[in-house]
């Protein structure tokens, strides 16, 4: 329970994405497979990957390793 407006709004806006991100993962897991690997990336992956019990994987540098990984491939 949150103790003011501003702390409210935050929690009202991190709960909703954590849903929509879950909801966006059950679909393509009945789409492509339940045994699909899930990796969570980017900015805030460690916040939402730590609440999201969908997400097997976090890996905030995932991609930013990948294009290095092109990068150097292709010099």
């Amino acid at each position: 329970i949150c103790s003011n407006t501003i702390t409210a709004m935050q929690s009202g806006i991190f709960f909703g994405y954590l849903g929509l991100i879950n909801e966006l993962i059950r679909r393509f897991k009945r789409e492509l497979g339940e045994d699909s690997v899930v990796v969570a990336t980017g900015g805030q992956a460690e916040l939402i990957g730590n609440e999201s019990r969908l997400i097997d994987k976090v890996n905030p540098l995932l991609t930013l390793e990948g294009l290095r990984m092109i990068y150097e491939m292709n010099r």
